[in-house]
């Protein structure tokens, strides 16, 4: 039976963008998620230029099918998952980098532009595209605009939508609708650019982006310190932060994950060991200066350890630890990562009372972060094949996210809402906030044909 859909999309897009092979189409269903739901998608687009995605939203909105958009599917939160019968519109051919102007220091590129390659592209120009979240080498320019991305060095240089001047956006109907401006400033009407960034594909598909960039940041040196209580260490990284010195990173290992890292690698981790700050100034000539003062710092809230890198090997591996994290844990189960951001006066209340959820619900919870701004990742990690223990896994990271909002905080941090969280958003927002929302949604997409079933229930 023909699919007159299909006929459509390769008339406008050619035969090469345009795949329904079921195992290319099984093999693109899901994001990093693994517990989020995954439709059967009908097609698979990979439109090479705004016209192309014009087409694609054209035709699906005439033949009232779903269109989910996909970078490189390292989300977090089923985002990027499939809708039964949906489009699944790859941004894999929209990867140029436009224009990088140093005067300006903006770069203009395409959604399907890989972080990595964007930040060394820049570098080459001596500047700087600060936010780096951990798939960075993986992750694209328009998934982290769909999540609003963080990374390690956002405590000092904030998160994507900071650094988001202007998106040219592709509406369910097929319109163009550009937002925002190349100028450093604009206040001219509602500021729809924030509003696209973090929407997680639900209101259009971004074609083009125009990013503020930042002089190349000076040499970093970096130092890591053990505690033998998590109060210290939280203690530790308040102090920091409260010093007037200003980390490009902070962050933060609890026990459980100290405890992987060293049987995952030996890197002479002290057993005894509760918690762990890894800190790192940027600023050149004067980071031996910020680290010495940081070591100090740490020791007079108890560090029982404190090393100082003195030059950029010996940074790499203080920060090897932080890096170990993901592969430390995959070997001992399913991982299922939170991200909850507290209030820092919260911290210790939030670390505390997630190691309390793991011994409740019988489950290895490990707690690292970015204590900088308050932003954790509680793990929960767990035997996949044991039915009984991915119950008590999925009820334990439910209670996480009750935690962080009782704590005044959210439910999510950087990694977004997807499908992953989606019953917890009125939790957080309220019934007028989450109505408000559907509101708007329905302005941009009022057939519901973009990402339907994500953010919003």
């Amino acid at each position: 039976m023909t699919d007159s859909l299909i006929v459509r999309l390769r008339s406008d897009l050619g035969d090469a963008a345009v795949v329904d092979d079921p195992d290319v189409l099984d093999s693109h269903r899901n994001d990093h998620a693994t517990f989020c739901t995954a439709g059967r998608p009908r097609v698979l687009v990979r439109p090479s230029s705004t016209a192309e995605v014009q087409a694609v939203m054209r035709a699906a909105s005439e033949f009232r099918v779903p269109v989910v958009t996909q970078g490189a599917r390292t989300g977090l939160s089923g985002a990027a998952n499939a809708v039964d019968g949906c489009v699944l519109l790859s941004t894999s051919r929209l990867s140029r980098i436009l224009e990088i102007s140093v005067e300006d220091q903006v770069a203009v590129v395409q959604p399907g532009v890989v972080n990595a390659d964007l930040s060394r592209a820049v570098l080459d120009q001596g500047l700087f595209y600060p936010p780096d979240p951990s798939s960075w080498e993986m992750s694209t320019i328009g998934g982290n605009i769909a999540t609003n991305a963080g990374g390690l060095c956002c405590v000092k240089y904030g998160v994507t939508s900071d650094f988001v001047r202007g998106l040219e956006v592709v509406l369910a109907s097929g319109e163009v609708v550009r937002t925002g401006r190349r100028a450093a400033k604009g206040v001219a009407g509602y500021d729809l650019t924030r509003l696209i960034v973090g929407s997680e594909g639900t209101l259009g598909v971004v074609t083009e982006a125009t990013l503020a960039l930042r002089p190349a940041p000076e040499a970093a040196l970096t130092a890591a310190a053990t505690f033998l209580s998590i109060e210290d260490g939280i203690a530790a990284a308040a102090a920091v932060m409260a010093s007037g010195l200003r980390p490009s990173l902070l962050e933060f290992l609890d026990k459980p994950t100290v405890q992987a890292i060293q049987n995952y690698r030996d890197m002479g981790l002290p057993a005894e060991a509760a918690a762990m700050l890894i800190a790192q100034s940027d600023r050149g000539p004067r980071a031996a200066a910020d680290v010495a003062r940081i070591a100090e710092i740490c020791t007079a809230h108890g560090a029982v350890d404190v090393a100082e890198a003195s030059d950029a090997e010996e940074s790499r591996m203080l920060l090897e630890a932080r890096r170990l994290v993901n592969p430390a844990l995959e070997p001992l189960g399913v991982t299922l990562v939170d991200d909850v951001a507290v209030p820092r006066s919260q911290l210790v209340a939030l670390v505390r009372g997630v190691a309390e959820i793991g011994a409740k619900y019988q489950v290895l919870i490990c707690c690292p972060g970015h204590v900088g701004d308050g932003n954790m990742h509680p793990t929960v990690v767990f035997d996949r094949n044991d039915a009984a223990a991915e119950a008590r896994a999925l009820e334990a990271f439910s209670a996480v996210m009750e935690l962080g909002l009782r704590l005044g905080g959210t439910i999510t941090g950087e990694h977004g809402i997807g499908t992953l969280k989606a019953r917890w958003l009125e939790t957080e927002l309220g019934p007028v906030g989450l109505e408000l929302h559907r509101r708007i949604k329905q302005a941009f997409d009022p057939d519901n044909l973009l990402n339907p079933g994500k953010v919003l229930l």
